[in-house]
């Protein structure tokens, strides 16, 4: 396995981990369809547990050994001191551990929501941490696959798959376009589209989760202004979360997390199929299961 030693933080070998902005990344012409960082080397041995493909990896000496059994001896992985880690990157890498990941090619809305009974779609979040806290909860509460509109952040942005701890990888996902056209897909193909939020004419959550509609696609809005007109006009019914206290509402992130709970823990055996067995990850249990992933 390559392990190249680098103690100068402007060694053009680093290239990937400069300028960690989401465009930034995106625009990498090598390779064409743009990176990602996955930073921690559980969320590493979950993305590449995903089958997704490392580029490189750069890791501080204390960190070595979480990460050199995961991959390939054809992937490089550069060693250097948490100094030259934090001039390169710009910031302090708290998990000393970061992969320059090839961005997978995203499914089709169709394909990502096939077998799925409950959706997550986000409009417009564009606070990385909200959009991470919303994957982990639909990973941990048992929603089936989550839609991001085209002005939703990225849920492949560091930021979003660190507070995810890379569940990002574990839902299915992809963005859901064109917006908010895109929900009538969703209700041909059976879903009930309910958005959460505040109007006279909402049904509170429990009610709607009594109801017991087979396929649900729930719409969650941006921080600020919640759902916009279109995506409400495009929603079968409005759906919200009663409050109180003299609070209206919650924190986009804990609204899905109560709305998927609500939603779920009402089926039969609960969040989990019929059967299904909750284990540990064996990936975060220990390193020695986590797959090698070679370069292509």
């Amino acid at each position: 396995m390559p392990v190249l030693h680098v103690a100068d933080a402007g060694d053009g070998r680093l290239a990937d981990y400069r300028s960690l902005t989401d465009v930034a990344l995106r625009r990498r012409l090598e390779p064409a369809t743009g990176l990602y960082m996955a930073e921690g080397a559980k969320v590493i041995a979950r993305a590449l547990a995903a089958g997704h493909r490392p580029r490189s990896l750069l890791v501080s000496e204390h960190w070595l050994d979480s990460v050199e059994s995961l991959v390939d001896s054809h992937i490089p992985i550069y060693v250097a001191p948490a100094a030259v880690l934090e001039s390169v990157t710009g910031y302090d890498v708290h998990r000393g551990a970061l992969a320059a990941m090839h961005r997978p090619q995203l499914a089709s809305v169709a394909d990502t929501v096939r077998d799925a009974r409950l959706v997550v779609v986000l409009e417009g979040i564009v606070d990385h941490t909200n959009v991470g806290a919303a994957f982990r909860s639909a990973a941990g509460l048992g929603a089936d696959a989550v839609l991001v509109s085209p002005t939703c952040a990225d849920p492949l942005y560091r930021r979003s798959v660190k507070v995810s701890m890379g569940t990002v990888f574990q839902v299915p996902w992809t963005r859901i376009e064109p917006w908010p056209e895109g929900l009538g897909e969703l209700r041909e193909a059976g879903f009930m589209v309910a958005a959460l939020a505040l109007a006279d004419d909402a049904v509170s959550l429990g009610d709607f989760a009594v109801a017991g509609h087979e396929r649900v696609a729930l719409v969650m809005g941006t921080e600020g202004d919640g759902l916009t007109s279109g995506a409400l006009a495009a929603a079968d019914q409005v759906v919200t979360i009663p409050m109180a206290g003299a609070v209206d509402s919650l924190n986009v992130a804990a609204a899905s997390a109560v709305a998927v709970w609500a939603l779920v823990s009402g089926r039969p055996g609960g969040p989990n199929k019929p059967g299904e067995e909750i284990v540990p990850d064996p990936l975060l249990r220990q390193r020695e299961a986590a797959p090698r992933c070679a370069a292509l």
